[in-house]
């Protein structure tokens, strides 16, 4: 059986944001596998300040949705394929969509997150699961707003704003 959690989400903060507030979302997140414990109300809670931080990167755009899905090698592995014709698993993936006619403008978005890879792979000196796990749904956020990989210099960009997202929240 999957389990959903479903939050709207709006942040407001006294220092962190400045007594600013963000534009409430719908965010969900969906656990596809079985084999890794997963803590879905700390991953909300981090998702929900990873979002926000993101959402300050894109002034302007009102974040509509974003759905968040847990899966394992096998389950992230076809969704590889069939995105990014690549083959085998990955971290992470994400996809944004443009909103359809007659939907109110926005962004919306999937970031579908590998726990096993997580949870698996040999880990950065004194960094745990969670982190890694947090890193990859970072990593999913920071695709959300724009920012692109695709050489090493963004790459390096990208990763140096997600490690600073995760002073913030964890």
């Amino acid at each position: 059986m999957v389990e959903h959690h479903v939050r709207n989400v709006g942040v407001e903060s006294s220092n962190l944001f400045r007594s600013t507030m963000i534009k409430p979302m719908m965010l969900t997140i969906t656990n596809h596998q079985r084999t890794f414990p997963v803590d879905r109300k700390r991953l909300l809670s981090l998702a929900r300040r990873l979002a926000a931080l993101a959402q300050r990167r894109t002034p302007g755009v009102v974040w509509r949705e974003v759905a968040i899905h847990l899966l394992d090698d096998a389950g992230i592995a076809p969704i590889n394929e069939a995105i990014l014709n690549h083959t085998g698993a990955t971290d992470v993936i994400t996809q944004r969509y443009d909103s359809c006619p007659g939907e109110a403008a926005g962004l919306r978005g999937e970031v579908f997150v590998n726990v096993e890879r997580a949870f698996s792979l040999p880990r950065r000196k004194n960094w745990t699961q969670e982190q890694e796990l947090a890193l990859y749904l970072a990593h999913g956020f920071d695709h959300l707003t724009g920012a692109d990989d695709a050489t090493p210099a963004a790459r390096a960009h990208m990763r140096r704003r997600e490690r600073a997202w995760l002073r913030k929240v964890l």
